[in-house]
């Protein structure tokens, strides 16, 4: 912050430290703490500048085929595939790893990740003809293999980020949380299946956001019997739409979501976003209760 804004923290925060304070209050009760880095490669929302960092760094924008800032559902991005992007966000992580005692981090549908409309960027573009003797990348965005190379450099990032973090702390857990594949690879280029294929990170918290049963649990089947190995179901915890906007999701859906989590074998999910749990203290309550009784 005070190197790339100028400002060390919120001017209505200054001189305290809010995570250091989270940590300790939620350290005292046995509650870990999770950094969640839940802008990822966005670089501003609902700002057609891209914000402070492309206004101060033109050249870290992601770029679509017409030149544009890439731009998708209110976001706009960064250049994932530049390696001074890379660095910046994983010295982001790194910064809090080394000077919190966090107990993990988490990176969400925009870490890593980037829309498929990205990479025609004159650096990206020089990337890519080097490895394919000269060839521009296609036209099409949602050409398989233009799609399969650009995942492979977020793959390369996620290992990269892996590694460098848990040599900075060992015990740290790594969490992420992913749309549903093979839509997120084919719409941000998040090739998750083999994150969790290659021991990277420690838990897989897939949104599946759906608004009735049948299509979370065809979901939830895809995710169990042919993208995440039987051998790493313990490491799945899917993520329920709680609420967004004015919807809240019914206490039975969320009662018929949990009971298909469970009879999977699966520990437990997240519940997005946490503003719809206090409405509904007396369903989590007795939810907790049951489950307790059960056991």
């Amino acid at each position: 912050m005070a190197d790339q804004f100028g400002i060390l923290i919120d001017p209505a925060l200054a001189g305290r430290d809010p995570l250091a304070e989270l940590i300790e209050l939620a350290h005292k009760r046995n509650i870990e703490v999770i950094a969640w880095f839940e802008f990822g490669f966005a670089s501003s929302y609902q700002d057609t500048t891209g914000g402070h960092l492309i206004q101060r760094n033109p050249n870290w924008a992601a770029r679509d085929m017409h030149g544009n800032l890439v731009s998708k559902n209110g976001f706009q991005w960064l250049n994932a595939f530049d390696f001074e992007v890379q660095n910046f966000i994983q010295s982001l992580m790194e910064e809090v790893v080394q000077n919190y005692d966090v107990d993990g981090i988490q990176g969400d549908d925009r870490l890593p990740a980037v829309p498929s409309t990205s990479g025609y960027d004159s650096l990206t573009v020089s990337q890519y003809r080097a490895a394919h003797q000269g060839q521009f990348p296609p036209a099409n965005p949602k050409d398989t293999l233009w799609v399969e190379w650009r995942a492979q450099q977020l793959i390369i990032f996620m290992q990269n980020l892996s590694q460098d973090l848990r040599a900075l702390d060992p015990d740290l857990t790594l969490f992420f949380s992913p749309s549903i594949y093979p839509w997120s690879k084919f719409e941000y280029l998040q090739d998750w299946p083999t994150w969790v294929r290659e021991g990277w990170i420690d838990e897989i918290i897939p949104q599946i956001y759906r608004y009735d049963i049948a299509a979370y649990q065809k979901e939830l089947d895809k995710i169990l019997g042919s993208q995440v190995s039987k051998e790493n179901h313990h490491l799945i915890f899917p993520e329920v739409l709680l609420k967004v906007g004015d919807y809240y999701a019914p206490d039975r859906l969320l009662h018929q979501m949990i009971e298909a989590n469970r009879n999977a074998g699966l520990k437990g999910e997240i519940f997005f976003f946490y503003e719809g749990i206090l409405p509904r203290k007396e369903f989590f309550l007795q939810y907790s209760i049951d489950t307790n009784n059960q056991d």
